[in-house]
């Protein structure tokens, strides 16, 4: 693979992330060749062309950015660019085993990867005793990516002299990333609906994993000291919570078209989210009896039809919990931004941080504006706009 030198990166960073995973993903398919031809045709040719095909790189973006921020240069892109290919292959990981978990029949426009299994071999109305044959398949998938994940970071971490900063770092990722996803299972499980409950999954599950881990990792690459980090630390986390935020939203009121995902899959699952938290606690305001029964009978059931989905849909906006959770994003984006353009980094790179950071949250600044002088986001756009994981 050819050296890539920092301003090439920086002119399409998406690029240059997809040439070191090429590398990575080719070398990883040899070795599952030459172990065993099934399993390379079924599952490790999968999980290469998942992590190859998908997604907006936007993690492991903020991972380069911050980097650059943070003043790192030629010496470390390479650590940078393998950390970044790492990023991308957790993120494989976690939603392949998230689609088996939730059930989920559809990624980024296509059957996910259980379902496509179980289409391979007819097996989709087969029950095992952990789901179909394509479900456990595609677990061991997941496990794969993981695996993955990990060697192409120990490769990193042979060309960075911050191997052991670095180090801890990944695996309080992994580690926060797998107690998120049990948190919202938990939290399905037994009904949870507290907002506290739902923020404290949201940080877990998304906010650290999405922004705080990847801005700190850059960090971290170049050597940044205390100070800088825990002002990346506390903008990613104010980004990260409200990507998850309008993630909820998206799920109720998002276009499948650009969601990836069926209209009213969240709400026949159940999910816990802050955005069904605040439309409970405002029926409760309202003294909505009906409202809360509606809710009760619908969300979490598998059988509801479109038009009872339609009737929560419209309570929500009605009641304004959409209004409310589109607005605490707009506010958390606010504090991201700020918390950036307070810190002493490279400006450049921060513009390029801020507006992956909105984006994530679907805020963006005004049109035709210097967004690098601004507080904050000035103009609202709806919290329905932004497109596939």
């Amino acid at each position: 693979m050819h050296t890539l030198d920092p301003p090439t990166v920086d002119r399409d960073v998406p690029a240059a992330l997809d040439l070191v995973l090429d590398d990575v993903l080719g070398r990883r398919l040899d070795e599952a060749r030459a172990v065993e031809g099934t399993f390379a045709a079924d599952i490790a040719r999968r999980v290469a062309a998942f992590t190859a095909t998908g997604g907006r790189r936007r993690r492991s973006q903020l991972l380069w950015w911050s980097m650059r921020a943070c003043g790192g240069g030629a010496d470390e892109t390479g650590a940078a660019l393998r950390a970044g290919a790492a990023v991308e292959l957790i993120q494989t990981c976690a939603l392949i085993q998230d689609d088996v978990m939730d059930g989920s029949s559809f990624r980024r426009g296509g059957p996910a990867v259980h379902v496509a299994l179980d289409r391979q071999y007819g097996t989709g109305g087969r029950p095992r005793p952990f789901g179909t044959f394509g479900g456990s398949a595609a677990i061991l998938a997941g496990d794969l990516a993981l695996a993955w994940a990990d060697d192409a970071f120990t490769e990193a971490l042979l060309r960075t002299p911050h191997a052991a900063e670095l180090g801890d770092q990944w695996r309080a990722l992994r580690t926060e990333m797998v107690a998120g996803q049990y948190l919202d299972l938990h939290a399905q499980t037994i009904d949870a609906r507290s907002r506290r409950r739902a923020v404290r999954t949201a940080v877990l599950k998304t906010a650290q994993y999405s922004a705080v881990h990847p801005l700190v990792l850059g960090a971290r690459l170049a050597g940044a000291d205390e100070r800088t980090v825990g002002a990346l630390r506390r903008a990613g986390l104010c980004a990260g919570l409200a990507f998850q935020l309008h993630d909820d939203v998206q799920g109720v009121f998002g276009d499948p078209r650009k969601t990836g995902k069926p209209a009213g899959e969240d709400l026949r699952e159940g999910k816990a989210t802050y955005l069904m938290a605040v439309g409970r606690a405002l029926c409760v305001r309202r003294g909505d009896s009906e409202g809360l029964r509606l809710l009760e009978s619908v969300v979490g059931s598998p059988d509801a039809t479109d038009e009872e989905l339609h009737r929560v849909v419209d309570l929500l906006a009605d009641h304004g919990a959409r209004a409310y959770v589109t607005a605490r994003v707009e506010d958390l984006c606010g504090r991201a931004v700020s918390t950036l353009r307070a810190a002493a980094l490279a400006p450049e790179p921060t513009e390029r941080m801020t507006r992956l950071l909105l984006d994530a949250g679907g805020v963006a600044p005004v049109a035709g504006t210097d967004s690098g002088h601004r507080a904050g986001p000035r103009r609202r756009v709806p919290a329905v706009t932004g497109g596939v994981r």
